[in-house]
């Protein structure tokens, strides 16, 4: 049985790379396999190996493919019986992010995926099975998962390193946002360019920053985030290390509208070592990946499934 990652990661440069013309196949409805009174079809099947070759480059065995689809299929059920059970609009939200994440429209991610013959639902039904399975398992096994500042520090030490901790820089702001409407003009948003430029010549402070946006139409300020140079790229940490405390970042443009950030406050403290967060992360994973693949094979002996046609 494939082992499924523990968070829904497609290959999305391989995917954005592999979508050209193809004509889409005849739907075939012949039920293959029939799990806990769900059918799996052939079409089924076809749709799903043609989705997993487009995002590994790898053309995966049927009985592979059937085997993913009984899991998705013990997945959403097991979801259902927890009231885990994502709507169409998550669903949709976490096609749109993928779409995003290629920086290509959601038209232009359905079109690509259906010039390969594959419909944009298999994808939609792959994320949420994906879905609900990270969300059972992180909720049910929490305990399970955690792991001890000692464990970390234990193997970081087996590994031959003695420094668990190294200066870095905490990072307390607000997101402030503009919101531009879908389709609107480039006039429109190049006023909007104009407007946050006005207010980061006004904001001297978080305070003032809060009373403007907060009374302002069409703009909102989000609750402070802290983070610390481990969270944030090279990139976000010189922006914020040259922006003066309570004031803005230059305004970008982003899906939501026009973005900045008010820096609250910026001051030294430890973080983890690389190499510390790296054995942590893997730790983590290695346990996810033990604890996911024990419940769904108890799973997988419980279902009642039923092979028609091979």
């Amino acid at each position: 049985m494939t082992t499924r990652l523990p968070f829904f990661r497609l290959p999305l440069l391989v995917l954005a790379s592999v979508l050209v013309l193809a004509g889409a196949p005849a739907h075939a409805q012949n039920i293959v396999v029939m799990v806990n009174g769900d059918p799996i079809t052939d079409f089924d099947i076809e749709q799903r190996s043609k989705l997993d070759t487009l995002t590994t480059q790898k053309t995966p065995s049927r009985q592979d493919v059937i085997n993913i689809l009984i899991d998705d299929k013990i997945k959403i059920k097991e979801g259902k019986k927890y009231g885990v059970d994502p709507t169409v609009s998550d669903v949709n939200q976490s096609y749109e992010g993928m779409a995003q994440r290629m920086r290509i429209s959601i038209d232009q991610l359905t079109k690509s995926l259906e010039s390969k013959g594959v419909r944009p639902d298999t994808l939609k039904s792959r994320m949420k099975s994906e879905m609900v399975w990270t969300s059972l398992v992180r909720g049910r096994f929490k305990e399970k998962l955690l792991i001890s500042e000692r464990e970390v520090a234990d193997k970081v030490r087996e590994g031959g390193e003695e420094k668990l901790q190294i200066e870095g820089t905490e990072y307390k702001m607000q997101p402030i946002v503009l919101i531009v409407p879908r389709g609107s003009s480039a006039a429109f948003q190049e006023t909007r360019m104009k407007e946050a430029e006005q207010y980061r010549s006004r904001v001297g402070s978080c305070e003032e920053a809060n009373s403007l946006f907060r009374s302002t139409p069409n703009a909102t300020i989000r609750d402070s985030v802290t983070k610390t140079t481990a969270d944030l790229p090279e990139s976000l940490r010189k922006v914020l290390d040259d922006t003066a405390i309570g004031h803005l970042t230059a305004p970008e443009v982003t899906k939501s509208g026009i973005e900045m950030v008010v820096l609250c406050s910026r001051k030294p403290t430890t973080i983890d070592t690389p190499k510390k967060r790296e054995i942590r992360e893997k730790m983590y994973t290695d346990k996810y990946e033990k604890t996911q693949k024990a419940y769904l094979d108890e799973l997988r002996k419980a279902a009642m499934i039923e092979y028609r046609n091979r």
